[in-house]
């Protein structure tokens, strides 16, 4: 039977994401698409180097594989979208909220794609944010481990580096603002939300073509075990011990290995290069 529309789309997931989850809601999606029949392909293993022949990518997965997509393919100019099959699935919430499945089904079909801005960080690109310091020894901790659905993995892992992590020192340049001294965490966020729901950003928009920076200065153990439901709800900005500016770029050096993951994937360098990309890619929201 002939396919209704002109629409080509390619369903990509990586098979590991969400234990196992993305690959059963990217099947869920094909069905959905072969029902209505829309001409699409599911493509689990081996993706393709480039996506001619295609009208859109629909991604399932979680904020690592969405990381792992746009680095493979930076300069992709389809429309996208991003279905929640990970285990924090942040920057899913920033576009989609909480609308159910069919909701953003509806949405993946039906509305004009929209851009969304890109960061980069050295010769690496990231969709939500990156994470310095205490963020980059969590997700240290975290790498190559099953992480549990939504923030339970982040939380327990939190709470368990609260009373180890030392304070590291940093020389941070953007415009307006040098600093040079010791900081607990630094977040370059693109998106509002990081670690499965943590409100670490809560005013960062995707779509305005600035970071939202959030630093924290040193605080001792007691200090940072009452200041965490704090940051998760989204209520720190307005704390003594937050600093929250805007910029388009920043550098970052330090005299030790600069702990950080980008989009909860972890990394190590001793210097970032933090760039806005603005309107690289267009998602449809």
């Amino acid at each position: 039977m002939p396919a209704t529309t002109e629409k080509n789309i390619a369903i990509i997931c990586n098979s590991l994401a969400g234990v196992g989850k993305a690959v059963s809601l990217a099947e869920k999606v094909a069905a959905e698409l072969a029902q209505k029949r829309i001409q699409h392909s599911l493509i689990i293993e081996n993706w393709p180097a480039g996506f001619d022949g295609f009208t859109d990518i629909w991604i399932a997965g979680g904020d690592g594989t969405l990381n792992y997509f746009i680095n493979q393919y930076p300069d992709v100019k389809l429309p996208l979208v991003i279905f929640k099959g990970g285990t924090g699935n942040d920057f899913h919430w920033l576009l989609y909220g909480n609308k159910t499945f069919d909701e953003q089904l509806n949405i993946a079909l039906g509305d004009n794609p929209m851009p969304i801005d890109v960061g980069k960080c050295n010769d690496r690109y990231f969709m939500n944010g990156v994470g310095i310091g205490f963020e980059g020894e969590v997700a240290k901790a975290l790498t190559g481990k099953k992480k549990r659905p939504g923030k339970t993995s982040f939380l327990i892992t939190i709470v368990k580096k609260i009373f180890s992590y030392r304070s590291k020192q940093y020389k941070i340049e953007s415009a307006g603002f040098n600093f040079s001294g010791k900081k607990l965490l630094l977040d370059i966020s693109n998106g509002c939300r990081a670690g499965g729901g943590f409100h670490v950003a809560p005013e960062a928009k995707a779509d305005d073509g600035l970071f939202d920076v959030i630093m924290a200065r040193p605080l001792n153990s007691l200090q940072r075990l009452l200041c965490l439901p704090v940051i998760e709800k989204g209520q720190h900005l307005n704390k003594e011990y937050i600093r929250h500016f805007l910029t388009k770029r920043i550098t970052i050096e330090s005299d030790t290995i600069i702990q950080y993951h980008l989009d909860g994937e972890y990394y190590e360098d001793g210097k970032l290069e933090i760039e806005m990309l603005e309107g690289k890619l267009l998602f449809r929201y």
